[in-house]
């Protein structure tokens, strides 16, 4: 072989590894499916992994770093499940009437009992009740890194309640719009959705100070924040509203039936509706998915599934 052959055939097979690495790069780069979406193999939208039985009527779903709690209104129970498998690792008793909402503050799991508008604190080592206060609220909470933020759902008196979360001291009570409802924390903001007046309001999380008040639409329910945007449910004119957290701006209103609550997975939007659960692509809202689901609750990701409830089971999808 000559040599100007060796150096040209050395020139292509180096520009083609150059090519292949930079492709391989670039695939890194642009996925949207996070590290254990990749290790799993999990390309495929919402494929039902499976389904475990749980209680008698599942509502909060919350995950704390390894496991999924599953709260269930009419046994008041709350059961933890290995995120990995579902195995059931323990159901606690001892709840107040009625447990719904439920979030994780890093150590302990804080759970809305709206039946009697408690808040109760469960240590999440081993499911103890270590703590319960009242709030005459508990059908949604937030958790903002040091305080949990309690609506009442009250359309004579609407209040917020910041609770500290180290010992459950009341911190505030502002006046936000009527019938407050879904809640959710921007990193600086909280935001509530008020279904009585058909508003969104942004309170600035160190004083509750009230820093606007948006028009959505009807009956406001489920929020949630995607890192730039606020996503409101509007459940009676089957809307998904789509605002600027900045400044509240509307970005986008989009057609879901009769949607209620609403999760950011870290690229999309997921939507609970009566009968289904909904997919939309958070940079544009275009409809990725709808799958059939009778009566979904609660929403909660765990970094590569997302976990529904349902009836008396939560889904791994």
């Amino acid at each position: 072989m000559s040599k100007a052959i060796h150096l040209s055939l050395l020139g292509l097979l180096a520009l083609i590894c150059l090519r292949g690495s930079a492709l391989a790069q670039e695939g890194v780069t642009n996925s949207t499916k996070n590290p254990a979406q990749i290790a799993i193999l999990h390309w495929y939208p919402a494929n039902l992994t499976t389904s475990f039985t749980v209680g008698k009527s599942t509502a909060g779903v919350a995950f704390d770093g390894a496991n999924i709690w599953v709260t269930d209104r009419f046994g008041q129970t709350v059961t933890k499940l290995r995120a990995s498998d579902g195995a059931v690792l323990g159901t606690f008793g001892g709840l107040d009437n009625g447990p719904q909402s439920i979030v994780f503050d890093g150590t302990n799991l804080w759970i809305g009992c709206a039946g009697v508008g408690t808040l109760d604190k469960v240590r999440a080592s081993d499911g103890a009740v270590i703590g319960r206060f009242g709030t005459s609220g508990g059908s949604f909470l937030a958790f903002d890194g040091s305080n949990i933020w309690v609506p009442n759902n009250q359309f004579s008196n609407p209040l917020m309640l910041k609770v500290r979360a180290r010992d459950g001291v009341v911190l505030g009570r502002f006046a936000v719009g009527s019938g407050p409802s879904g809640v959710v924390f921007d990193g600086v903001n909280v935001w509530v959705a008020n279904a009585g007046d058909n508003t969104v309001m942004k309170l600035r999380a160190s004083d509750g100070a009230v820093l606007g008040t948006f028009p959505v639409g009807m009956n406001p329910s489920g929020v949630a924040f995607d890192g730039a945007n606020i996503w409101v449910a509007n459940l009676n004119d089957s809307t998904l509203t789509k605002l600027r957290a900045s400044d509240g701006a509307v970005l986008g209103t989009f057609s879901i039936e009769h949607p209620e609550s609403v999760l950011f997975d870290g690229a999309n939007i997921w939507v609970t509706s009566f009968g289904s659960v909904t997919k939309l692509r958070a940079s544009d809202g275009a409809v990725l998915g709808t799958f059939v689901l009778t009566s979904p609750n609660g929403m909660a990701f765990d970094g590569a599934n997302l976990w529904v409830t349902k009836g008396g089971s939560v889904l791994k999808l």
